[in-house]
């Protein structure tokens, strides 16, 4: 078995794929390095061979969470690094190696999906981006900005009234009305920036390619802006598809 992790700013995204078939064993999203290995050892059947890991976090952070799992599970660990060029993509940034990994590997997954077309990938997660993958593999840079989870922080945390719940928060999102108490002028505001920010990127698509493009949302606010882009393709794992083609296993 093959177990998968992309390591985010926030959470852990992990999942098994049966070494054969490639099929999904299980999976899971945890907070924390402990989280993981609670995650992994309560699985019935579980026999790690390898493992491949995409990770934004300091390089002692993830060396130690590889360190762990070596030792609790005898697997060796792959990880994914920073290249100028790869599956057909030329990485964009001016120093490749200050574009984050993530960043990376879902344009690595989104190029191979969108089968020869240029393709915009949008990623929702704690920060929110956007790349833009011309159909020759050149990549042509992209943006960033706070996401949902840095939007309500910030407010919570420099606005003294603004205080409610995470159930609060998913109620609120039910609608995009304007808003009639603070949770939900909060949560639905911040949604429409992020939506009004999907709209502004397929404007510059199409100034790019016309309708000669594919988009690619991901992330794990994707569905709270899916509508705005109704043909676009929803790919939870798009990052573990750039992950298995940075660091294959034959």
């Amino acid at each position: 078995m093959i177990l998968e992790l992309d390591c985010g700013n926030s959470f852990i995204k992990w999942r098994v794929l049966e070494s054969a078939s490639g099929a999904l064993f299980a999976e899971g999203i945890v907070d924390s390095d402990l989280a993981l290995l609670k995650s992994l050892k309560a699985r019935d059947g579980l026999a790690l061979r390898r493992c491949r890991v995409v990770s934004v976090r300091t390089t002692e952070e993830t060396d130690s969470l590889i360190d762990v799992l070596e030792r609790e599970f005898a697997i060796s660990v792959v990880r994914a690094t920073s290249a100028q060029q790869m599956s057909g993509v030329r990485n964009g940034y001016e120093d490749y190696q200050r574009l984050g990994l993530d960043r990376w590997l879902a344009m690595l997954g989104g190029f191979h999906l969108a089968s020869g077309k240029a393709c915009l990938v949008l990623d929702f997660g704690t920060a929110v981006t956007a790349d833009f993958v011309a159909a020759d593999g050149e990549h042509l840079g992209g943006f960033i900005c706070p996401g949902m989870p840095l939007m309500r922080d910030q407010l919570r945390t420099h606005t003294r009234k603004i205080r409610y719940g995470d159930l609060a928060a998913e109620r609120a999102l039910s609608s995009t009305a304007p808003g009639r108490t603070t949770v939900e002028a909060v949560e639905r505001g911040c949604s429409l920036m992020l939506r009004g920010f999907v709209l502004t990127q397929l404007e510059m698509a199409r100034a790019y390619w016309e309708e000669n493009f594919v988009v690619f949302i991901t992330g794990g606010d994707a569905q709270l802006v899916a509508d705005v882009a109704p043909d676009a393709r929803v790919v939870p794992d798009l990052v573990f598809v750039g992950l298995a083609m940075a660091c294959p296993f034959s």
